[in-house]
């Protein structure tokens, strides 16, 4: 590795479709936003002769940057897919937003992907959020490589960047994160032009504009020395051969072809980290600064699909199945990893083939479980696959087919939705769905004008079906719609994607909570509804008691008439005319909740007494009952868990007493953070989302979960009702 000199011919734009699974590999970029990610997308597209010219994110001339949103923002919101060819093995690359609020994208490509580039910028350092994504990616032991970019920047040091990776990565093996190439300059700092390779002691130099191999100086090489002693020691103590160390202890020289092949089979299997550094090419050069290393990296150091162990496969009905997993002659199964919609050609789904081949005009099972909860429904149905096709930027280049462990678009399964399983329609199967986070920011939306209205369902539901990071609700009580989303900027886009790709116009209200209404002490009404105008008049008389009860209690309704004063046929209808009133609310309009309603006396007629007669008195009764009580204001109190770094408890827990919350504990968990359980209204966590992730520098993540109504302060209900006297 690192020792071949060759470019690769290319050809501008074409990705050779792979012929078996030991000839692909699939590799996902991760780094925050500004990183470099898709500037290094566009560089090794260039060096392996895909684009003939390198475009840039500010220009919005990127590959992979393709949406006029992404052009305007210049950062990427979606996952995109860019395959090129290196040595006669196809890449995808999959280039993942770096922004907090576009996780979903990132999950996506995680799970579509067999290894992880992590990019780092020399300039910003490590993020916490960049460290929690590599904790992921440790705990289902997924292949990683870090590359350092933006060594051109002031003061970017390339070695120091290799230590802070170390501290950040390494955790308890900061040895298993070592660079395999270091910078010739004595200082090590920018500009840096070329590389000496640590195993081979060669210079690769990348001054001309394509790289060039020669011996380094006699001055360069003792630098160099001691970080070859621990880069041989870190692949030696991770060598599956156990005699090497000892070998190598006694005084005998390691071939460095051995030592290569070793470091190859480290970081397949996800045991060593190796370090590299990557930067653009200048104007008119070929090849950008260290990309040939990295490519040669992925082709010969990353896992084949192969070697990946696929998700759970079941049937639909949950018996388990065993698969030879990413075998093109197996059962086909396959899964949706994106979703997306185009003006021209309509939905458009991007794929992973996890066993069998995927062919055009093939009928396929499409099934889809355990999303009901952020509107997608079950679903089991065959659908026929349209067009296949291979993407780069906006080009589709038409396939005839995909095999396991290749990825390809598939156009118009109308059905299909992020997360859902493609299978043979005789063989209909279920991968287990991948994590994805929980929307916690409350968009309410209404539709800006009745042909916005009419739109606006159909709208949505392709909204979701495209982002399972968004969650839909239409709330009973409040009687909004409520699309959930990630943050701010996953907002933004969402109302961007409504407007532009399905021409809907909405406006954003303000989210309103749950809130209930409770008596606070007993309370006595009557009700007569008592009318004659000719004819069959109405009449009904009823009096009731109305007593508060423990919270989670309900309406309960108790009948204490005696002597028949209100007939038994009668006596359901006033329980219906109290129990609709409850629901409408006595006060400020929300829903009665947790008090004893007891009947004790009213009056009939033997003529003009009625169902709906005795209906209306019994709400007549419960409102006048509630004009002579105090009525309490409940809201909903959520319990939430807030995972947080150590240096952060402090803040979150401050903050959290600042939003009427009770904390109810702590509780220390690996990696430095720490689990605080709290309780605190919804009122006042509605944007909880945006706050946590500024007052924690974006590492702090948290959960809730209704648990109960309870009593609103009264300067707190008095300002809520102010609020709304002043809004209508």
């Amino acid at each position: 590795m690192g020792d071949k000199t060759h470019t690769h011919p290319g050809a501008a734009g074409r990705a050779t479709a792979a012929d078996h699974p030991a000839s692909v590999r699939n590799v996902v970029l991760v780094g925050h936003s500004g990183s470099g990610k898709t500037t290094l997308v566009e560089a090794l597209a260039l060096t392996t002769g895909a684009v003939n010219r390198a475009g840039r994110v500010e220009d919005g001339g990127c590959v992979s940057d393709y949406d006029d949103m992404e052009h305007r923002q210049q950062r990427s919101v979606q996952l995109s897919l860019v395959p090129v060819e290196w040595d006669g093995i196809k890449i995808n690359l999959l280039d993942t937003p770096g922004y907090a609020d576009f996780v979903g994208e990132l999950r996506a490509g995680l799970r579509a992907a067999d290894a992880a580039l992590f990019v780092v910028s020399a300039s910003d350092g490590v993020d916490g959020a960049t460290r929690m994504v590599w904790e992921e990616c440790a705990a289902v032991g997924m292949p990683r490589a870090i590359v350092i970019t933006h060594l051109e920047a002031a003061r970017a040091d390339f070695e120091e960047m290799t230590r802070t990776c170390a501290e950040a990565f390494g955790g308890d093996d900061p040895d298993a994160v070592l660079p395999l190439h270091g910078p010739p300059a004595p200082d090590g700092h920018a500009p840096v032009t070329g590389l000496v390779g640590l195993l081979s002691r060669k210079l690769f130099d990348y001054a001309s504009g394509e790289r060039v191999a020669s011996e380094p100086g006699e001055a360069e090489l003792p630098q160099l020395d001691e970080a070859r002693s621990l880069l041989i020691e870190g692949i030696i103590s991770e060598s599956e051969d156990e005699t090497l160390m000892e070998r190598y202890l006694g005084g005998e020289q390691v071939d460095v072809k051995t030592l290569i092949e070793d470091l190859e089979r480290a970081v397949a299997r996800g045991v060593f980290f190796p370090v590299l550094a990557a930067a653009p090419a200048a104007d008119g050069a070929r090849q950008g600064l260290g990309t040939v290393e990295l490519l040669e990296l992925i082709t010969r150091g990353f896992p084949t699909p192969l070697e990946r162990a696929a998700p759970r496969v079941t049937t639909p009905e949950g018996a388990g199945r065993e698969l030879r997993m990413c075998d093109p002659e197996e059962s086909l199964v396959a899964e949706v990893v994106k979703t997306s919609s185009d003006p021209y050609v309509g939905r458009i789904s991007m794929v992973r083939v996890f066993s069998g081949t995927l062919r055009a005009d093939q009928t396929v099972h499409v099934s889809g479980h355990g999303m009901t909860d952020r509107g997608h429904e079950d679903h089991d149905v065959d659908e026929r696959i349209g067009a296949l096709s291979t993407p780069f930027g906006k080009q589709q280049r038409p396939v005839t087919h995909v095999i396991a462990g290749d990825l390809a678009c598939v156009a118009k399964l109308t059905r299909a939705e992020t997360g859902d399983t493609l299978s043979a329609k005789e063989d209909p199967l279920l991968m287990a769905p991948w994590e994805m986070p929980d929307p916690l920011l409350p968009l309410a939306i209404e539709a800006h004008s009745k042909p916005d209205e009419d739109k606006l369902s159909q709208g949505l539901a392709r909204l979701v079906a495209e982002d399972p990071t968004m969650r839909l609700e239409h709330n009973q009580d409040t009687h909004q719609v409520v699309l959930w989303c990630l943050g701010e900027a996953h907002a933004d886009v969402a109302l961007e994607r409504l407007r532009s790709r399905y021409g809907v116009r909405v406006d954003v209200v303000p989210h309103r909570v749950s809130l209930r209404e409770t008596f606070g002490g007993r309370a006595a009404g009557r009700g007569r509804h008592v009318k004659q105008s000719g004819g069959h008049g109405q009449y009904a008389i009823c009096e009731i008691e109305v007593e508060p009860l423990p919270g989670g209690s309900g309406i309960e309704f108790v009948d204490k008439v005696v002597g028949g004063a209100v007939p038994r046929q009668f006596i359901p209808s006033v329980e219906k005319g109290v129990r609709a009133q409850a629901a409408k609310g006595v006060a400020a309009g929300h829903p009665l909740i947790d008090v004893r309603v007891t009947l004790l006396d009213g009056k009939a007629h033997s003529v003009d007494s009625s169902d709906a007669a005795f209906q209306t008195a019994g709400a007549l009764a419960l409102r006048e009952a509630a004009a002579d009580a105090k009525i309490h204001l409940l809201e909903p109190v959520a319990e939430v868990s807030v995972l947080v770094g150590d240096d952060y408890v402090g803040a979150v827990m401050s903050d959290l007493s600042g939003r009427r919350g009770k904390v109810l504990g702590t509780e220390q968990t690996s990696g430095g953070r720490t689990l605080i359980r709290a309780e605190v209204p919804e009122i006042e966590i509605g944007r909880y989302a945006v706050d946590l992730r500024s007052l924690s520098h974006g590492t702090a993540r948290f959960d809730r979960r209704y648990a109960r109504h309870e009593p609103m302060p009264a300067q707190v209900a008095d300002r809520l009702r102010e609020e709304v006297r002043a809004a209508s």
